[in-house]
């Protein structure tokens, strides 16, 4: 026999043509690779007594892909891997964030609409007076003045020693 370098040159477009007709088209050179092995062991393997060396060499490597393809198949289908966008779109099942806002909603009923804004903003999000009037576009003296306002109504509507206001 010739040695394998040559004859891995020789049967190169052999190893291409089968991938073309076996459709095989992603992982392409894993592929090759696999036909340059099925091409080694059919070398080794190859009793001349009983036929032609490339007509040999052509089925063995041929059913040696075949092989991979079924396992890479079967090894799909028991796997699924969700593209990127899927967990991007996952959300928690359970958070606690829309239930203590309710609550919290239901105590701000006497507030007005920026007074309201600045005890959730401080409460959910942990934002200070300076976040808050850059978040709303606003000067720190408005949010400071809804933050008053809100604190001596909570403070009228809860009773003063059942909760500490911010």
């Amino acid at each position: 026999m010739e040695s394998f370098e040559q004859l891995a040159i020789q049967y190169e477009p052999v190893i291409q043509r089968i991938m073309y007709s076996l459709h095989i088209y992603k992982n392409r050179e894993e592929f090759r690779q696999d036909g340059l092995i099925a091409l080694w062991e059919a070398s080794k393997r190859f009793d001349p007594s009983k036929g032609n060396f490339p007509t040999y060499a052509y089925h063995y490597i041929k059913g040696f892909m075949l092989m991979e393809l079924t396992k890479e198949t079967i090894e799909s289908e028991k796997n699924v891997y969700p593209k990127d966008e899927f967990w991007e779109n996952v959300v928690a099942s359970y958070t606690e964030e829309p239930l203590v806002e309710d609550i919290l909603v239901q105590h701000c009923h006497t507030l007005t609409p920026n007074q309201r804004k600045w005890f959730l903003l401080t409460i959910l999000k942990g934002l200070s007076v300076s976040e808050i009037a850059e978040k709303e576009k606003v000067s720190v003296s408005a949010v400071k003045s809804w933050r008053k306002g809100a604190r001596d109504k909570l403070k009228l509507s809860m009773g003063r020693n059942q909760i500490p206001i911010a």
